[in-house]
């Protein structure tokens, strides 16, 4: 079951990638939903029926730097087009 999720963000990733806001928004959201998986995991004893996907502690800490990774890597994006002029895009500044 945990496998399956990791593959899920995979396979969602892929058509995300295909625009900026697309990559962007998957990045900060999925980013985001590894660090609630971090904090789940850190939050529950791994022997309870709690832990659904099956996680230890290795996996908590995984999903610990994948969230801040991909939230990191959504924020540079967004700051590096916004220092070409593209972000937000140029009918959406007023011009």
């Amino acid at each position: 079951m945990h496998n399956l999720v990791h593959l899920l963000f995979g396979v969602l990733g892929v058509p995300a990638s295909r625009a900026n806001g697309s990559s962007r928004a998957f990045l900060m959201i999925g980013g985001g939903v590894y660090v609630l998986l971090w904090v789940f995991g850190l939050a529950m004893d791994h022997d309870s029926a709690a832990n659904f996907l099956p996680m230890d502690n290795a996996d908590d800490w995984l999903h610990l730097g994948l969230g801040v990774a991909m939230i990191a890597t959504g924020i540079a994006t967004a700051a590096a087009d916004r220092a070409r002029g593209q972000y937000p895009e140029p009918e959406k500044q007023g011009r």
